[in-house]
């Protein structure tokens, strides 16, 4: 048996006083949310008068949760979906629109400046990320997962993986009340939604039918964006951790399409690596790279590859940063701790991705299959057969990838090891001999090489803000230079996002996954959205852009006399050229920091460990202007002094809200 299924449409009927939902597709409750008081009910659908009720909707596919912003909260639901395949006999669909309902009656956002920016925080996070749900299956947790916990009688957010359980901290309310009264029954109206990708499709091989499907899951711990988020935290949760699980289901050969033979499962993961470790941006096309050596490192470290021991089991630490370089003190600390911790059932594999695959060579990354090909064997997939009683085999372990991002190196990495494993699966259940390959196959390569070039894109684009380097590679078995022209817009798409225009996002993050909380009533906090660094600072950009129109005025509007314009250009050209050289010499205060969750414990991290030259920050000009800002918004630490030295503080309060405790 499945868990139980969650319920699939609403209609919603609202008053001044409350919100009621009464499930469409023929559930017995009706759940109703008070909306002075934040009561939640659930009762029988028959005992809920409709007659004085005012209609809302009659398309509400999912409830989301509930949110609680500057004045008011806000029940989030889902109004639009679509449809995305069937896997295993249950409907798989990717969450399109969403809806905040407010609880209070009587406001009007858009006349409270800080709940305004807020819910446009909330709204871009919802509609820029890959939202994931079905009512009737349990999209968070591998096939060996389910089969080892099947979760009878269960709802599914009983049985949800909590590291993938994106929409928990929303929830929070609802399973609160399922948890103090379970008699109320309101599991079936808790829908957990997983970000991340799927994708499935079905093809024939040599006579058998058979559906391929990818299903990447992110971790909703320490989650955000490329240069926002790196490393690891104090609870050894690391950022852009995404769990990949490759299903393949063959049909029994002679039968009816869709009669299982074979269920086959590969898992794969992929993180930060595990160290305490940032790159400030500062408007360098690379950001000044520093790793910080705190007391608790090791155990950090130790926290996180223990926790993956017990989940997954043995694990192979791929490691694909380059050796010299702005990465090599990545390489170096890495290597160094992993040494010393020296954990049972943990084995560190580096691989010069750059160096050993330069000049289009990709097909070397053969070699690093081959260093840990009886790894591959020995930890092996899951296997169930509807013929046998028991399961054939079970994954005893998992390749963890990491490049500096994991994604582009990374992406290439795990689809090499997905092809050589599913080429080890259709040897091993009898429908390929000993010598025979997918790669034969052109019609299921080309699905397979594109399902695996979008999931590499998706990951990408909600990490970086673009899509992934080298997907040509992955789409067609070979580098071209078509793919470097691709790869070049994409990097200078990457800088401008995550120098301008990464900060909002940021807090979109911390917003909806709980790592930042506003207080109550309040409405303040003008310096949330405003400008608060110093005049100076504020003034070179539109300087420039005055110098840059006044030369181009100077080279194109018609002349009113012969007087040399020699002078004109060498005074715009000098501002010009001081504006933008003050601009880089203070990159630092340019960059579109997080607000909510300020870094400024990482930027003006002054304790040991690797640091790099400390560009962009002018004469102390920069952290001035940071520190400012921070002031005035109420966003900085208190305690913090706005010098060089930073401390590491426990959780502390801010103006309009509370941080948790955290580690860049």
């Amino acid at each position: 048996m499945a868990p139980n299924p969650a319920y699939k449409r609403y209609n919603l009927y609202t008053t001044n006083s409350s919100y009621t939902f009464i499930p469409a597709d023929g559930g017995d409750r009706t759940l109703i949310v008070h909306r002075t008081s934040g009561e939640i009910q659930v009762g029988s659908k028959f005992q809920t008068p409709v007659n004085n009720l005012d209609l809302r909707s009659s398309d509400i596919f999912g409830i989301i949760g509930i949110i609680s912003l500057a004045i008011t909260d806000y029940i989030v639901v889902m109004t639009g979906r679509e449809y995305k395949g069937e896997l295993l006999g249950h409907e798989i669909f990717r969450a399109t629109k969403f809806q905040m309902l407010p609880m209070n009656p009587d406001i009007e956002p858009e006349l409270y400046p800080a709940e305004h920016y807020l819910m446009g925080l909330l709204k871009r996070h919802l509609d820029d990320g890959l939202f994931w749900f079905s009512y009737t299956w349990d999209l968070t947790r591998r096939l060996q997962a389910q089969w080892s916990e099947s979760g009878d009688g269960k709802s599914l957010w009983e049985v949800a993986d909590d590291r993938f359980f994106w929409n928990k901290f929303l929830q929070s309310r609802f399973i609160d009340a399922a948890v103090a009264d379970p008699e109320q029954k309101i599991g079936p109206f808790i829908l957990p939604l997983v970000f991340g990708t799927f994708d499935i499709r079905r093809s024939v091989i040599k006579g058998y039918t058979m559906q391929l499907c990818l299903v990447s899951r992110r971790s909703r711990h320490r989650a955000g964006t490329r240069y926002f988020r790196r490393g690891i935290d104090h609870n050894g949760h690391v950022a852009n951790f995404n769990e990949t699980e490759q299903i393949l289901l063959v049909d029994r050969a002679g039968k009816a399409t869709g009669d299982l033979g074979a269920r086959l499962s590969f898992v794969q993961i992929r993180g930060s690596i595990p160290l305490y470790w940032a790159e400030v941006n500062n408007l360098r096309y690379k950001p000044e790279l520093q790793v910080m050596e705190l007391p608790d490192s090791e155990n950090a470290m130790r926290a996180h590859l223990q926790e993956l021991v017990r989940i997954y089991g043995e694990q192979d630490l791929v490691n694909l940063v380059n050796h010299k370089g702005h990465e090599l003190p990545m390489k170096e600390a890495y290597a160094k701790y992993v040494a010393k911790l020296n954990l049972p059932k943990v084995r560190y594999e580096y691989f010069d991705f750059h160096t050993e695959c330069k000049n289009m060579r990709w097909d070397r990354i053969s070699l690093l299959i081959g260093s840990i090909e009886e790894d591959l064997l020995r930890n092996g997939y899951f296997y169930e057969d509807a013929d046998r009683p028991e399961v054939v085999k079970l994954q005893l372990g998992v390749v963890r990838t990491n490049c500096m991002d994991n994604l582009d190196r990374t992406n290439v990495a795990q689809s090499a090891f997905a092809k050589w494993m599913l080429n080890r699966q259709l040897r091993d259940i009898g429908v390929f001999q000993e010598h025979e390959s997918v790669d034969a196959h052109e019609e299921f390569m080309h699905d397979f090489r594109n399902m695996w070039a979008d999931h590499a894109d998706y990951i990408s684009k909600a990490y970086s803000g673009t899509g992934a380097l080298k997907t040509d590679y992955t789409r067609t078995g070979k580098r071209s230079w078509m793919g470097y022209a691709q790869d070049g817009l994409n990097s200078v798409m990457r800088y401008l996002r995550n120098n301008y225009f990464d900060g909002p996002r940021q807090d979109g993050f911390d917003l909806f996954t709980g790592n930042w909380t506003p207080r109550p009533n309040t409405s303040g906090a003008s310096s949330l959205w405003m400008d608060t660094r110093p005049l100076l600072i504020r003034s070179m950009p539109p300087l420039a852009s005055l110098a840059l129109f006044m030369i181009c005025a100077g080279l194109t509007l018609p002349r009113t006399s012969d007087y040399s314009l020699t002078y004109w250009f060498l005074l715009w050209m000098s501002l010009l050229a001081l504006a933008l050289a003050f601009i880089f010499a203070h990159g630092v205060s340019y960059v579109s920091w997080p607000r909510l969750n300020p870094l400024t414990d990482v930027i003006e991290y002054n304790g040991p460990g690797f640091k790099g030259k400390r560009k962009g920050r002018g004469l102390g000009l920069s952290f001035l202007a940071l520190a400012n800002g921070a002031k005035n918004t109420g966003i900085m630490r208190k305690g913090s002094t706005g010098g060089t030295k930073q401390k590491w503080n426990a959780p502390q309060e801010i103006e309009l809200g509370t941080l948790k405790k955290r580690v860049d």
